[in-house]
């Protein structure tokens, strides 16, 4: 009966608890809010998936709640019922016989009580689960029938995963067992008042009047905290931002030594997010405060009332407590419903967006039968006028009045630069869009009137990276077509070349592939790719770059399968690599949408200034240079013939032109002509991947921890009291209650008396936990949050001192470090305050209640104790009920999440092979597994919650008898009864509750382990580092020797090998080179942002690893690509060149000199106008500008352009050259440049290819060398700028 005896701490607890969850709904609310009015499902909707089994399931649970939340009111009758058997009899022989009768009323209850309760939270449970279950295939199975449109437009992978896995948990939240809990709650309520009302109206309606009070100050400590919170959160936010922008361009910030900078601003904001913090605890501590003394209050008004009722009214004592007891039990289950709201809210809004997901008809629809179905087709091809855009970027056009006809049984080759249309032409073919007018036939019929379905069986599609799904290969192969025997797929993997290698592999055709096919190298895949195409035995067969992305030997390998089953076959194939287009029926070269020629091979190289032919050339040039690489491969194959070596050469790599899809690193590592016999960098990628979990964070000593918090210790000591003293009161208050009860059984003129000290007595109790609760939670939130300022100051502070390379690593990104810093210091706190608040309260509440206990009566005391675990587990489960059993169920789904993750991600794929139902199998054989999970759950936690219930009142029954027995043996009074019962009760229930609303201490752990891993790692290249040499005047010459480089988050692509260059003080060095070849690390190196792995870069003779890096950087003005501006005026912005204090004049004449001064003094503010987030206020050219003059500033020796006028406009590119030029006198400059313009007149150019300089010298001389490389370069710049 203890919890609802209104026991304080409980309602605390439900506050606290209702407000985290609202806090997370509103926050998650909130974000969908700012978009549009929060639509939500009328909630009855949420069931709509239902069948019968759910619906018998759902009937049961609500009877069972409904029981179970009417057996509280009914123990408050029957505690009514003791306490007058006990007063009455005091005297009597017989008490045993009596109590016993009203024991055995409890036992009853306490069968019924705990059937109920196992059938509410069971039955909902496995209902929750089991229609959340369909909603989840439902949904994905509307997901893969869209059209390719949704997924480019609407959403992407990770947002459809999300509603899988987050949005049915809060839908399952909604309609699960927080219904359940909702109807118990209700029936506790409104049993409650009834009950109230029927034993003593009066009573009752006094108890009401203290409610308003109780429900205002409650909501007013939840206002109160929510704000606090908020500003907290928002100091913090300001905090965030700057961690945000130093980390997402630490490039900037390390080349113009801004750190010391950037941790004082951060700093700064720290100090404000830690008083808001300290604020904070006050204000919750006083706001609990209010709440305990109100309940004190409200029983001593009680306390008072009774009596007077005993007096006038006839009222007996059991009847009073009856009263007291239903009231508040009633009150409080009101209270505890906001989360059921706030589940059901969330709920109904997140079904919202996935109900009208269910609901949505896709344009072009998979699953849709009608459309012709012919025997079968020729297969020919005919675009007709053809007007097309991505619906993503609808402004864009591709094609505009686009035609290309393709006769049955021929090959077409489409060849152009990246982004001209070629791949766009498949995608219309497979009918992935619809173009916007126009027509596409296949046999003259238009491809919309086929069934989709039928017509897609017809197509087979090898694409650029083939997508492999995370099965076994037999399975992947058997994509093609549907029921296919194993013979089918041992020839189709025989066709494409793969039946080798798939035999040597240990588990053959059922070697599981690893997500994306990891497992496997990119030769494999394509040809596990090509098989799954054969199977199919399609009439028409369209390759998307099909061995792009292989090195040559594998190429060779795929493209002979190629050949293979090309034959009798409508080809469209589209290529980067000329070699594999040469013995093609027809070329056509696709420029931005336009074909511009067509032709046989031998044709269109009639044409000396043909597209054709430039696009040819270049690549020739490409090989010569690549000649070299070549040798390292060649020993390998020196076995097979000279004729193979030769072919091999022709087969190189194409030009790539950094084409936007060739991630980067496929273009460069696989022209290295690696070793055959290891299969591309594929698998070494794929053990990088996984490196950072295998890591495992060591344990971090507590004592590390207590040690930085070691300067609040005064504060702590002062805490720690306070804390002890609260957690004497509820002990305290036990007392209180059992000599209430005594009184109401004296002789009236004592109970007027005795009932008015009580009454005073609660109330002086209410008083001293008013005092001390704000003293407890003020002092530890000033410790705990000097302790989250401390550290997160610490770790920026290393983090910002990191070296370039650690921020490459994808778990280093600005996101997860902005959030290690925020979270994880918030954590750490709750292993030092918060953890010693605990124990000392709970500590003090053990002892106080065992004395009081013991001092009344011994014999009793210790058979409560022996139960006492009994209490504590119904408290613990009490608490646990209140955040729900539902274990995370996104865990659970993991593996099911990751069918419907691959199925998304590839969502081409999987609608080219019509393998929409094998996905959808798949998904539900995965989910069978948590789904029995899920309902085991529901059956364990439903068995447990009955279990307490029936210990609770078991409980109550066995310490009632007992005292019984020891009051009729004459042992003890009565009084002593309740006043034992009391004492150790209340401290169990406060002692269970506060220790599980305690914070998880495992996550605490894991939060300290990873702050002191920033903490304790040494950067490898330290700006703060303060060692080193400087040189007194700098001249400027700088020389690489021999420098070889590779990028430490992809050591597997060599970027430079043995590279040297000389670049002399004063003069202009430009660097050229297709993208990737490496001409920006050149930039990256001389300013140490990496550290060569051989080799060595001198300045001036000095190895730059001997100089002081602040002081090397500080010679360095750098101007990038994506100018990097920070949020903050145009001033602070150009003085940031010189660490923010420069004088006015520097910056106007930097100003002046970047040609920038005109339009700054232009703006309305002048050099105090904000840039904005990155710069967005200003235009491209401007930016540049302020960038140029950030450099100048410094006066630096050297300046480093890397690109400074690509990303511009030909009229604001003509202002930044300008500026440049000026800037660039007496200085030596190195320049970066794609637009050959900016370059013609250096005084050194550099042709940077594969990693080495190829050519070198004047514009006039390398123009000039027949076939140069440079000379192909300009060449090809005039061609793409004519055409």
């Amino acid at each position: 009966m203890a919890e609802e005896n209104g026991d304080p701490r409980m309602h605390e607890a439900n506050t606290s608890n209702s407000q985290e969850q609202e806090k997370h709904s509103s926050s998650n609310g909130s974000k969908e809010n700012d978009k549009e009015k929060a639509k939500t499902v009328p909630f009855l909707k949420l069931f709509s998936f239902a069948d019968s089994t759910d619906v018998l399931l759902m009937i049961t649970g609500t009877v069972g709640a409904i029981g179970n939340g009417v057996s509280m009111p009914l123990m408050s009758l029957l505690l009514g019922q003791m306490i007058d058997s006990f007063g009455g009899n005091q005297s009597d022989k017989d008490i045993v016989n009596i109590v016993s009768k009203v024991s055995l009323k409890y036992v009853y209850l306490a069968v019924g009580a705990g059937a109920a309760a196992f059938l509410q939270v069971t039955c909902w449970m496995v209902t929750g689960e089991r229609q959340a279950a369909r909603i989840r295939s439902y949904y994905l199975k509307t997901i893969l029938r869209q059209d390719i449109a949704f997924f480019d437009k609407e959403t992407n992978t990770g947002e459809v995963v999300g509603r899988m896995s987050g949005d049915t948990v809060l839908i399952q939240d909604a309609m699960g067992e927080k219904v359940g809990k909702f109807l118990q709650l209700m029936a506790t309520f409104i049993g409650g008042f009834v009950i109230a009302f029927v034993k003593g109206w009066m009573l009752a309606l006094v108890m009401l009047s203290a409610i308003p009070l109780l429900v205002l100050a409650g909501a007013t400590v939840s206002i109160l905290i929510s704000r606090m919170a908020t500003r907290g959160q928002n100091a913090y936010a300001e905090a965030a931002t700057v961690v945000e922008q130093t980390i997402g361009s630490i490039r900037t910030v390390a080349s113009f030594t801004g750190e010391k900078r950037a941790i004082s601003v951060y700093n700064k904001y720290l100090q404000i997010a830690y008083k808001s913090g300290a604020h904070e605890g006050f204000a919750s501590g006083v706001g609990i405060g209010i709440v305990m003394l109100v309940v004190f209050s409200s029983y001593a008004m009680a306390v008072w009332f009774g009596a007077k009722m005993i007096l006038e009214k006839g009222y007996s004592g059991g009847q009073v407590i009856n009263v007291i007891v239903a009231v508040l039990t009633g009150s409080m289950s009101l209270g505890q419903t906001s989360p059921c709201m706030s589940a059901f809210a969330s709920g109904q809004a997140a079904a919202y967006k996935m109900f009208e997901t269910i609901d949505r008809k896709p344009e072009i629809d998979a699953y849709d039968t009608s459309g012709r179905v012919l025997d079968d087709i020729h297969g020919d091809i005919e675009l007709k006028d053809v007007y097309f855009s991505y619906p993503a970027r609808p402004d864009e056009e591709i094609f505009s009045g686009f035609s290309l006809s393709i006769p049955s049984g021929t090959t077409a080759a489409l060849v152009g630069h990246s982004g001209s249309g070629k791949s766009t032409v498949i995608s219309l073919i497979e009918r992935f869009y619809d173009p916007k007018s126009g027509e596409i036939l296949i046999d003259g019929i238009n491809l919309k009137e086929f069934q989709l379905k039928w017509i897609r069986g017809k197509i087979g599609l090898v694409s650029q990276e083939p997508v492999l799904f995370s099965s076994s290969i037999k399975d992947n192969i058997a994509y093609g077509k549907d029921g296919a025997t194993i013979e089918e797929i041992r020839a189709a993997a025989e066709l494409a070349n793969a039946a080798k290698f798939i035999d040597k592999l240990p588990q053959g055709l059922d070697t599981m592939v690893g997500e994306h096919g990891t497992q496997l190298s990119g030769g494999q895949k394509q040809r596990i790719a090509i098989a799954r195409a054969i199977l199919k035995d399609p009439r028409i067969l369209l390759l998307d770059e099909a061995t792009s992305a292989l090195d040559a030997e594998s190429e060779r390998v795929v493209q002979e399968a190629l050949d293979r089953i090309m034959v009798n076959r409508t080809t469209v194939i589209v290529a980067h690599r000329l070699t594999t287009v040469r013995n093609a029926d027809m070329i056509a070269v696709i420029h931005r949408g336009k074909m511009v020629e067509k032709g046989t091979h031998s044709e269109l190289l009639e044409d000396p200034d043909g597209a054709y032919t430039q696009l040819i050339r270049l690549q020739e040039v490409n090989k010569e240079t690549e000649q070299a690489p070549q040798d390292y491969s060649r020993s390998e194959i020196s076995m097979e013939s000279f004729r193979q070596s030769s072919q091999r050469r022709s087969l190189r790599r194409s030009i790539s032109r950094g084409s936007s899809r060739n991630s980067s690193h496929h273009s460069l590592s696989l022209s290295f002509g690696l070793p055959t016999g290891f299969n591309g960098p594929e698998n070494d990628l794929a053990d990088v991947e996984d490196f950072p979990s295998k890591e495992q964070i060591p344990e971090v000593p507590i004592r590390r921890l207590a040690y930085l918090n070691k300067p609040e210790l005064p504060v702590l000591i002062v805490g720690t009291i306070a804390a002890s003293i609260n957690g004497t009161i509820l002990p305290i208050y036990g007392i209180l209650i059992s000599k209430a009860i005594k009184t109401f059984f004296e002789p009236p003129h004592e109970l007027r008396k005795d009932s008015k000290f009580w009454a005073l007595m609660f109330t002086t109790l209410g008083l001293a936990s008013f005092v001390v609760h704000p003293f407890r939670t003020y002092f530890f939130s000033v410790a705990g949050s000097k302790l989250i300022q401390r550290i997160r100051s610490m770790c920026f502070e290393k983090v910002v001192h990191m070296e370039i390379g650690w921020f490459d690593e994808p778990e280093h990104s600005s996101g997860a470090i902005g959030a290690r810093l925020s979270t994880d210091a918030a954590t750490v706190r709750a292993l030092v305050g918060d953890a010693l608040a605990q124990m000392v309260q709970n500590i003090a509440t053990a002892v106080a209640a065992m004395v009081i206990a013991f001092t009344a009566s011994w014999q009793l005391a210790f058979i409560i104790l022996a139960l006492i675990p009994l209490i504590g587990v119904n408290g613990v489960v009490q608490v646990k009920f209140m955040k729900g059993f539902s274990a995370d169920a996104k865990m659970m789904y993991e593996e099911a999440s990751q069918v419907a993750n691959d199925a998304v991600g590839s969502i081409r794929t999987v609608a080219s092979f019509c393998a929409e139902e094998k996905v959808m199998q798949l998904y539900e054989k995965k989910c069978e597994g948590p789904m029995w999970t899920g309902v085991r759950l529901g059956l364990i936690s439903g068995i447990g919650f009955g279990l307490s219930s029936f210990f609770l009142f078991c409980f109550y029954a066995t310490s009632f008898y007992a005292g019984a027995r020891l009051v009729e043996g004459g042992h003890i009074t009565f009084a002593d009864v309740f006043q034992v019962f009391f004492a150790l009760t209340m401290a169990a229930v406060g002692i269970s509750q506060s220790s599980s609303i305690g914070t998880d201490s495992t996550k605490a752990k894991a939060a300290a382990a990873s702050v002191f891993a920033i903490i304790d790692r040494k950067s490898k290249i330290d700006p703060s580092d303060e060692s080193g040499t400087t040189i007194e005047n700098v001249r400027g010459e700088i020389e690489l020797h021999h420098v070889s480089f590779k990028y430490p988050s992809r050591p597997d692509i060599q970027i430079f090998r043995d590279l040297s260059l000389t670049i002399r003080s004063g003069k202009t060095v430009a660097l050229v080179g297709e993208s990737g070849s490496g001409k920006s690390t050149v930039i990256a190196l001389l300013q140490r942002f990496y550290d060569p792995d051989s080799g060595h870069i001198t300045l001036d003779g000095i190895e730059i690893q001997k100089l002081q890096l602040r002081w090397l950087r500080q010679q360095m003005g750098l101007v990038s690509q994506e100018p990097v501006l920070f949020n903050d005026t145009i001033r602070a912005n150009i003085a940031y060149g010189k660490e923010g204090d420069a004088t006015e004049a520097e910056i106007i004449a930097a100003a002046e000199l970047a040609n920038a001064h005109k339009f700054i003094s232009g703006l309305q503010q002048g050099y105090e106008a904000a840039v904005g987030e990155r710069g967005v206020q200003l235009s491209g050219g401007q930016k540049q500008r302020v960038a140029i003059a950030r450099a100048i500033v410094k006066s630096p020796k050297i300046l480093l352009l890397d690109e400074a006028t690509s990303a511009l406009d030909a009229e604001s590119e003509r202002v930044v050259q300008d500026a440049l030029d000026r800037v660039m006198v007496n200085r030596t400059t190195v320049v970066v440049a794609h637009r050959l313009s900016t370059i013609k007149n250096a005084d050194v150019i550099a042709v940077v290819k594969n990693g080495v300089i190829v050519e070198k010298g004047r514009h006039e001389t390398l123009i000039n060398i027949k076939d140069g490389f440079y000379a192909s370069l300009v060449a090809l710049h005039m061609s793409a700028q004519t055409a």
